[in-house]
């Protein structure tokens, strides 16, 4: 199976991760002014699924190191794959509260507040779990990454003081979703062999990891949609049946989760060369990306006062300084 075994192209690929991960909810964007959120969820979870199966018989089934996929998924251990099963689970709840604080507090908000704080936390439990890279340095970055959360829940308080229309339901929605989605790739990576080329028995590797979790992923999400539909129900969705939409937004649904599954894979390969602490927390810095796209395409700061401009580009500062020195931790 084809792995990452340099520090330096494991960088770049985590890259990779933030630019997927801090852009799939512009798909979301894109359809749920037309379509019910419970149904382009739906297919941003098949997405997830299609694409990790995709990435297993290609990429997890050529060349000759470690195991390929069909192989390694028959001589897993059964705790390995509930772990993997119970990431999926995981980041299921934590991801549909993120898409709940996307469409009450929007994309610049809730992805960074939400997110920066799962990247707070994740890097934590993951560093407990695999301590790869200098803890001050990763502490720093850590440190770093809050002040930009924080800054980020000013920008919106800010806002919100011109904009009666802003949702603090959202913020708390998304802090919520922020702390659960620190886990999910804890459970994920006590599943995975740390040596790729040679993973131990009854372990798995990355692309098997990421099937189950995206399997873990579909199987939940019918538990979680009366979420949504609490929090993102309009009293027209009710008139509108999956066979409606057009095929078009269908795609553009499950087109998010495939960008979201690269990232995901992207990171998890990775975390050979990496760590995981440091292939999450990296991945995790999609939130600028998120911001970026936010501010700039979706115009979401359009009408709010000077002040929370301001506090944006500090958000930018502290997300990007802590990137470096979770950069160089290793």
């Amino acid at each position: 199976m084809f792995i990452i075994n340099q520090y330096p192209v494991a960088v770049v690929v985590c890259f990779l991760t933030m630019l997927c991960w801090g852009s799939w909810a512009n798909t979301q964007k894109l359809t749920t002014q037309s379509v019910p959120t419970t149904i382009y969820y739906r297919d941003y979870t098949y997405g997830i699924l299609l694409l990790s199966l995709v990435l297993a018989f290609t990429l997890g089934s050529v060349g000759t190191q470690g195991r390929p996929f069909l192989t390694d998924l028959r001589q897993a251990d059964t705790q390995n794959v509930f772990y993997a099963l119970v990431g999926g689970f995981i980041f299921n709840i934590a991801n549909i509260l993120i898409v709940v604080g996307i469409e009450l507090a929007g994309l610049s908000v809730a992805m960074p507040v939400g997110i920066g704080l799962a990247l707070i936390l994740g890097v934590v439990v993951n560093y407990i779990l695999s301590p790869v890279g200098a803890a001050g340095l990763l502490a720093g970055g850590v440190f770093s990454i809050f002040l930009a959360v924080v800054f980020s829940a000013l920008a919106y308080r800010s806002k919100a003081s011109t904009d009666q229309s802003v949702s603090t339901k959202g913020l708390v929605i998304s802090l919520v979703g922020g702390f659960l989605m620190s886990f999910f790739f804890y459970f994920v990576a006590k599943a995975m062999a740390t040596d790729f080329a040679n993973p131990d028995a009854g372990l798995l590797t990355p692309y098997t990891a990421l099937v189950l979790f995206g399997l873990g992923v579909v199987v939940s999400t019918p538990l979680f949609l009366p979420i949504l539909r609490r929090f993102t129900g309009k009293p027209a969705d009710d008139e509108i049946t999956y066979s409606d939409v057009s095929s078009r937004s269908h795609r553009i649904g499950m087109l998010g989760g495939m960008i979201w599954c690269l990232g995901m894979a992207s990171s998890l390969l990775a975390s050979g060369a990496a760590g995981y602490a440091i292939s999450y927390g990296l991945g995790q810095g999609a939130t600028i990306i998120a911001v970026l796209w936010g501010v700039f395409i979706w115009h979401e700061f359009r009408s709010a006062p000077a002040i929370s401009n301001r506090y944006l580009m500090l958000m930018g500062v502290c997300y990007v300084m802590g990137l470096v020195l979770i950069i160089s931790a290793k």
